[in-house]
């Protein structure tokens, strides 16, 4: 694009309602802040599902990472890095219940990595419509040919993965939970099909480790199952961290060390951020019922509220609830209304989620206490519906 034509593209975006900004917020618990202005809000926009980020353990590890400096200096292959980036590796992959794993700087990166170092010329991607950004943009700037299924219809992809010719690697690649509608992937269907059709099947966990699972290990304990490829993770999440990880066998890890560039020329996430994540894994493996259990027990009472002050939301088995609006002016004014009374909410509209769709993206965590939870019940009844 020429420089002198931002302007109007701007405008264009300003004209439609669509013009985004940051928003300062700092957070003082894991679900409330604070705002530049000095105003405390309860967070529902987090994807801090466990709460992880102020947990006092997770935060000791923090302080005491800081001895070994505040930054990395430099790519894992050239310049090193800390001891416990390796042993992270090694936990997550045993947590996932895979040989080995690798960590990138960040679950969005991670995607781009996979997906750019294992797509070829000869290979094809098979990707469903709903999944997100990363894996959008890893299709893109692989050298595999995308082709993409409707959300969810294993019949659809089936005909595809029959009738599409084929001289290299068949991937399929999904969100193992949907972050703008809470769903869940049909994991044992596409296990089904990648068997039967000889395909690397590539899942992507960034909302459901912690979140699914009867020990928040994500969409195979779920469902429990086996035979995912490559389990995609992030650390930003569930883990309270920064990062992204992929989980597969010992030798896909080895050739996305020495193949995937998002990993080899990125300077390696910090001991502080590693060794953050590595306490909060520990602490979810050590008491999965504290956190998943009580981040499942929000939820379905988050629902119920919900249900009863009249507010519909979207059917789904995780804290990702989705109230449709549909009108992107109408969302934008109910979460402004809500932020004003002290609930910040997420309104999600064009192009994150398709015209005619906008929605409040509200997120429960762990961290919320039930007199949080009725409280953005409250504030959102008394403003709902709009006019």
């Amino acid at each position: 694009m020429k420089l002198e034509n931002m302007g109007k593209v701007l405008d264009e975006i300003r004209e439609g309602g669509r013009f985004r900004k940051v928003q300062d917020l700092r957070m003082v618990t894991a679900s409330k802040g604070v705002r530049r202005d000095g105003s405390e809000c309860i967070v529902f926009n987090s994807n801090d599902y466990l709460g992880m980020t102020h947990e006092q353990e997770v935060q000791e590890a923090a302080r005491d990472a800081v001895r070994w400096g505040t930054g990395s200096g430099g790519a894992r292959l050239t310049s090193g890095a800390v001891f416990e980036l390796s042993d992270l590796e090694k936990e997550l992959a045993s947590f996932k219940h895979a040989e080995d794993a690798v960590i990138f700087n960040t679950g969005y990166m991670t995607n781009l990595g996979v997906l750019y170092a294992l797509g070829g010329k000869d290979d094809i991607i098979f990707s469903d419509a709903l999944n997100h950004a990363s894996i959008v943009d890893g299709c893109r700037i692989s050298r595999a040919r995308t082709v993409i299924y409707p959300h969810s219809d294993m019949a659809a992809l089936e005909e595809l993965l029959k009738n599409t010719p084929v001289s290299g690697q068949r991937f399929i690649v999904t969100d193992g939970v949907f972050s703008m509608d809470g769903d869940i992937a049909p994991v044992p269907d596409l296990i089904r099909l990648k068997e039967k059709y000889n395909a690397c099947l590539i899942v992507d966990d960034a909302h459901g480790v912690g979140v699914i699972g009867e020990t928040g290990r994500g969409s195979a304990e779920h469902f429990h199952v086996s035979g995912i490829d490559i389990q995609v993770g992030t650390l930003s999440k569930a883990l309270g961290a920064e990062g992204g990880y992929a989980a597969a066998s010992r030798e896909i890890c080895d050739y996305l060390r020495n193949v995937s560039r998002p990993f080899i020329f990125s300077t390696s996430i910090s001991a502080v951020t590693g060794m953050t994540a590595l306490a909060a894994l520990r602490l979810l493996e050590r008491e999965p019922e504290r956190f998943v259990g009580r981040l499942m027990e929000n939820t379905r009472y988050m629902k119920e509220k919900l249900a009863e002050a009249g507010i519909p939301v979207e059917p789904s088995d995780t804290p990702i609830i989705p109230i449709i609006l549909s009108e992107e002016e109408k969302t934008l004014a109910y979460a402004s209304r809500c932020i004003e009374e002290g609930i910040l909410l997420s309104a999600i509209r064009p192009p994150t989620v398709p015209a005619g769709t906008s929605r409040i993206r509200l997120t429960v965590t762990a961290a919320h206490t039930k007199e949080e939870l009725d409280r953005a019940v409250a504030v959102m009844k008394a403003h709902f519906p709009l006019p």
